[in-house]
């Protein structure tokens, strides 16, 4: 009776170590039926009882101490792409030609793919021209000059009292209207110019660009179909981003604390792969996760020739 009394309210106050592990066991064990000796229950014998559980909970917590991680081990990881996007288009228009395949190696701001751009390049020539148009500014010119020399002759008229007040006024608005004239074929000339550069945007915006080092991981549309917009529309092509690389680890929680940005690491992939490789963490997770008591950290790996592959196993040991 006494033993029964105290092995389930013991297991009841466990500290989280006895659910498993090396601490566990030996909690277990320190607590169970064949283990306690013959004891009064809790109601009469509360302070050999606490002090036989303090015992368990010390040196479960110490064999569990003994068996933490060190820093220096080397734990499972994995190689990721930095990032991966699909490649879609921002217009609806028939695809002309794609230039890369699966398993290509693209750069950052190499041309992938190109839509249809005739109608667009059509009113591209129209604006260039009137941009560089000539004819009304001169025309404008000619008029506003003429109009000077009118409104000196009639001044000198009027000042002898050969025309009235009236007409001399008549040449000076007259020349005013010439000079706005004049504005009107400057400003149009600007106009012409930012139209060339919106048109201009719009071609580009039809030759579709890889936005950073890396390769093609599948091509799925081909020339001749029609390039939709949206989240939904179906992409041109997967991209995944080579240099730098990502990896992933997940470390148990004694580590945390101890692993910080910008701290170096050493990582070896998996075979047939060779050599080690300097990483550097970027993110340590902030939130701890409770079931398993693992927390996940994010190095950038850099790889500018493109010789280490994404997806592969590894192993990262910090300094």
């Amino acid at each position: 009776m006494k033993k029964t009394l105290f092995a389930p309210i013991a297991i009841q106050y466990a500290p989280p170590f006895a659910k498993g592990g090396l601490g566990g066991d030996f909690f277990k064990a320190c607590v169970g039926r064949n283990k306690i000796p013959p004891s009064p229950p809790l109601a009469k014998g509360g302070v050999r009882a606490a002090r036989w559980l303090a015992g368990c909970v010390g040196m479960g917590a110490m064999l569990l101490a003994s068996a933490a991680p060190a820093a220096g081990s080397a734990y499972a990881c994995l190689i990721e792409p930095y990032q991966k996007i699909e490649l879609r288009s921002p217009v609806e228009a028939l695809i002309t030609n794609i230039r890369v395949d699966r398993g290509a190696t693209v750069k950052k701001g190499q041309v992938l793919v190109e839509l249809d751009t005739g109608v667009e390049e059509a009113a591209l020539a129209a604006a260039k021209y009137k941009a560089v148009m000539e004819g009304q500014i001169r025309s404008a010119e000619t008029r506003v000059g003429y109009s000077r020399d009118k409104l000196k002759r009639r001044e000198e008229l009027n000042r002898l009292n050969f025309i009235s007040a009236q007409e001399r006024d008549d040449a000076y608005s007259e020349m005013r209207l010439a000079e706005a004239e004049l504005l009107d074929a400057k400003d149009n000339r600007e106009l012409a110019a930012l139209e060339y550069k919106r048109l201009m945007a719009l071609v580009e915006q039809r030759r579709l660009t890889s936005p950073f080092n890396g390769v093609v991981m599948e091509r799925m549309q081909h020339p001749g179909e029609l390039a939709q917009t949206g989240e939904g529309a179906r992409a041109i092509l997967k991209l995944a981003q080579t240099h730098p690389l990502r990896v992933e680890v997940i470390l148990p929680v004694a580590l945390y604390g101890s692993i910080r940005n910008g701290a170096r690491a050493q990582v070896v992939a998996e075979p047939p792969l060779r050599g080690t490789y300097q990483a550097t963490v970027r993110i340590v997770d902030r939130v701890v996760d409770s079931a398993s008591g693992t927390f996940g950290v994010r190095l950038d790996l850099p790889n500018p020739k493109g010789d280490i592959p994404a997806g592969v196993k590894c192993r990262v040991s910090f300094r």
